[in-house]
């Protein structure tokens, strides 16, 4: 018994254990799932090389039209938004499929953790790889294309771009429990490219046929995108009524995620 004693010691109940704080948890799950996303050669060559090469290819080479502003101006907005609302529906999509079927959801689920702090992660994630999206185009912009914005309208498009992925993370995640992963990247982008050209992120929404300029009121991407392009005023629209539809995107992506969650639970 005493050989025993000294080999043991037994925890002294009356230390009080150290527990993370809530900001401190949700602070390190972001950190991780930021720092998982950048280890994944595929989803920084697709979602932020993919904007990155095009304002290479398009925003920088053409110039101004007869009026309005320039393409490095123009295209560096909506090219923003286009890999924000790539990052999100991958992220979302084709990560949550894929950690569905692996198990790791299953695990996180089970791990002594908020049970918000996992998908609250995913989107200060994609929020995050907007910033870096942003950034990367601005120093294209800003050393190449010309371009000169003000500060406030930098902030501007750097605060809608992140806050405005949050209705496209609702659709990743309502698409991450109703697909399977095989096939979550070729449906993301199915559904993601058209809706992309529709809402006018390739081209000016002025110029693209009277049939999808009449549906873009009904495409989350349009209405993000005229509020990028309106933060940096090259757009005379007023922020409300796009606002209000990317609220109402919003409302929809979370009852398909609520939806699509109950029917992968059966």
């Amino acid at each position: 018994m005493t050989a025993l004693s000294s080999t043991l010691t037994l925890p002294d109940l009356r230390r009080r254990v150290a527990v993370p704080s809530q900001l401190r948890l949700y602070a390190l799950e972001t950190f991780y799932e930021f720092l998982k996303t950048l280890r994944q050669p595929h989803f920084i060559g697709g979602v932020v090389g993919v904007p990155v090469l095009f304002y290479l290819l398009f925003g920088l080479s053409l110039g101004r039209g007869a009026s309005g502003p320039k393409a490095s101006e123009y295209l560096l907005a909506t090219y923003a938004v286009f890999g924000t609302v790539s990052g999100a529906l991958f992220a979302f999509g084709v990560g949550v499929a894929t950690e569905r079927a692996s198990g790791w959801m299953l695990l996180k689920q089970a791990a002594p953790l908020p049970a918000p702090a996992h998908l609250a992660a995913k989107v200060l994630t994609a929020m995050l790889f907007g910033a870096v999206i942003v950034a990367l185009l601005a120093l294209l912009g800003t050393t190449v294309g010309g371009v000169r914005f003000p500060i406030s309208a930098w902030a501007g498009l750097l605060g809608s771009v992140m806050l405005g992925s949050i209705p496209f993370c609702l659709f990743g995640l309502a698409l991450g429990y109703a697909l399977p992963p095989t096939g979550a990247p070729a449906v993301v982008n199915l559904i993601n490219l058209p809706l992309a050209f529709a809402g006018g992120l390739w081209l000016p929404h002025e110029l693209l046929p009277k049939p999808l300029q009449a549906i873009a009121v009904f495409v989350p991407q349009h209405h993000l995108g005229r509020l990028a392009l309106g933060s940096v005023g090259l757009v005379p629209d007023a922020a409300a009524p796009h606002i209000a539809g990317l609220a109402i995107a919003a409302v929809v992506g979370f009852a398909c995620a609520a939806l699509a969650y109950r029917r992968a639970g059966r």
